[in-house]
């Protein structure tokens, strides 16, 4: 991997998509492709966002299938947030599989978190609590072990079981407590090494291995 790549893909790690852009705005090749459109979803042009992922993905050799499962997991999660709830499941199944034919944990459990979410936004419970069951959560980052916790509140408070609610809820708050913690640790080298699992949940650090 190239120095701009690097640079580019710590600068996202720190939430600064601006300085990311100015190492590879001018360039096409897939792992630029792939930060750009990280970018533009951080400044919030999530449509120019999934077109860069779909180039990047699409721009990937074809040894290269975990970075194009990254960058489908990465479309998956920018439809979600702008509730396209009809992105085709199937493609975020197919990139959850290769990541785990490849040793790739976090990012698997990430594709299956998404799911379980997309599950409960459309309201098929029972579809969301098959994929719930055997699912360890534990290769999660803390930020998407937050968002998951508040996942199975939100199952349980449309059940109406309010005891597992709660007790979610409180492990979503400990997640979330655990990803602050982590983002402003004053440790040079623990800042490094977080920026770096940040950015390879999107296929960023590893863009260019399979």
């Amino acid at each position: 991997m190239d120095s701009l790549i690097t640079a580019a893909a710590r600068a996202l790690g720190t939430g600064d998509p601006l300085s990311a852009l100015n190492f590879i705005a001018l360039r096409d090749d897939a792992p630029a492709l792939a930060l750009r459109g990280i970018a533009m979803a951080q400044l919030g042009d999530l449509a120019r966002a999934k077109m860069l992922l779909r180039r990047a993905a699409r721009a990937f050799g074809p040894r290269e299938s975990v970075a194009r499962a990254r960058c489908v997991i990465a479309e998956a999660e920018i439809a979600l947030v702008s509730r396209d709830l009809n992105w085709p499941i199937k493609a975020l199944e197919a990139a959850q599989a290769a990541l785990e034919k490849h040793g790739d944990r976090t990012n698997a459990a990430h594709a299956r978190y998404l799911a379980i979410r997309r599950l409960l936004l459309i309201g098929r419970l029972d579809a969301a609590d098959r994929l719930l069951t055997g699912f360890d959560p534990t290769p999660l980052l803390p930020a998407s072990r937050a968002g998951h916790e508040l996942v199975i509140a939100g199952i349980a408070m449309r059940r109406l079981r309010i005891k597992a609610a709660r007790s979610a809820l409180a492990l979503a708050g400990h997640a979330a407590h655990q990803a602050r913690g982590a983002s402003t640790t004053t440790s040079r080298a623990r800042r490094g090494s977080l920026r770096a699992e940040r950015s390879a949940l999107f296929g960023l650090t590893k863009s260019n291995r399979c």
